[in-house]
């Protein structure tokens, strides 16, 4: 009897101890999160970014190294034509290169502090630290975070961030609007913590030519996508605005740029033209410009001008009378007529 009532308490002892072992409260995790921020000085991650837009889903490769928040490189690759952009930060600025075109623009900006950034490991965290209504869950796995999101796009309400229980790397990100539906599913496949990273890594000039040696620059470019060139249109169009516009075709020497005006209460301007490789890849200055996150390209936002390349085409999207959330808005529902 007393064997059986002694194997009783060690079994108890053992359950607690399991249990105890076995989940933190919400401000231990919350308190690591914290303590991981703080202990990160670099890392490289590869991740696999969906965007629910247009009928089809698109599908990126998001390559990230970063070094003491300071240096950044954000490499986003097209996987349906392997054509990238990347975000580049360094001691000189914060630059945007479009390798194909030999595109280099440079911005006086504090990206990426200016928003949320799915891809950015410290972002994430940090929007977990600074949740204040943010909901907890943990399986055997995984902690799972819901918050409140700093996108530039106000429709992309909330985020699920999964971390790896074990020692808290990033394993997804879904961006939801507000009716819970996923825009943006991010799926963490690579991530090294603290790896050795050389400053020499984010300068421009060593990225351009690196990226250029497997994405060669666009030798003519009318002569490649004349073939596939197509039209785009927006399929978000702000109340009031009549969604039948003003087309136009301007002939310029040997390009033809198409020029789509919307009228109504508010106004806009597409304008989209077949794109052409520069001469040379000296940084084009922009003082008073910002990046803007479209999802399937890196913007520049110009006064009441957003610009873009994808898929071949230079855009410009422009409006006196709309509010920068609406006009980011339509450029980030921009899509070619095939694909509507």
């Amino acid at each position: 009897m007393k064997k059986k009532v002694w194997l009783s308490l060690v079994a108890a002892l053992l359950v607690v101890i399991l249990v105890g072992c076995g989940e933190k409260s919400q401000e231990d995790v919350l308190n690591d999160v914290e303590k991981a921020l703080e202990e990160t000085t670099s890392y490289k991650s590869k991740a696999t970014m969906q965007l629910a837009t247009g009928q089809e889903p698109q599908t990126y490769d998001v390559d990230v190294m970063q070094k003491d928040q300071t240096y950044y490189k954000v490499d986003l690759k097209n996987t349906s034509n392997d054509q990238s952009q990347i975000i580049l930060k360094n001691d000189e600025g914060v630059f945007v290169l479009t390798p194909a075109l030999n595109k280099v623009f440079r911005f006086q900006s504090d990206w990426p502090k200016t928003s949320s950034q799915a891809y950015l490991y410290e972002s994430l965290l940090k929007d977990i630290s600074l949740g204040a209504d943010m909901e907890f869950t943990q399986d055997d796995d995984f902690y799972t975070f819901t918050t409140a999101t700093m996108y530039q796009n106000k429709n992309l309400n909330s985020q699920e961030i999964r971390l790896h229980k074990k020692d808290l790397k990033p394993a997804s990100v879904k961006i939801m609007d507000a009716d819970g539906n996923v825009l943006v599913d991010l799926t963490f496949t690579e991530f090294e913590k603290n790896p050795e990273v050389a400053a020499e890594e984010f300068e421009t000039e060593k990225v351009m030519t690196g990226a250029q040696m497997s994405e060669p620059t666009m030798a003519d470019p009318e002569e490649e996508l004349n073939e596939e060139f197509r039209i785009y249109y927006p399929e978000f169009v702000p109340d009031g605005v009549n969604d039948q516009p003003q087309e136009d075709q301007v002939e310029t020497g040997d390009r033809t740029t198409y020029v789509q005006q919307y009228s109504g209460d508010k106004s806009f301007t597409l304008i989209q033209e077949q794109a052409q490789a520069v001469p040379a890849s000296a940084p084009q200055n922009l003082v008073s410009a910002e990046i803007v996150d479209l999802g399937f390209a890196v913007g520049i936002q110009m006064n009441d001008t957003i610009m873009w390349s994808h898929n071949g085409s230079d855009f410009s999207l422009l409006s006196q009378d709309m509010e920068t959330e609406e006009l980011i808005e339509v450029a980030r529902s921009v899509v070619a007529v095939g694909e509507k």
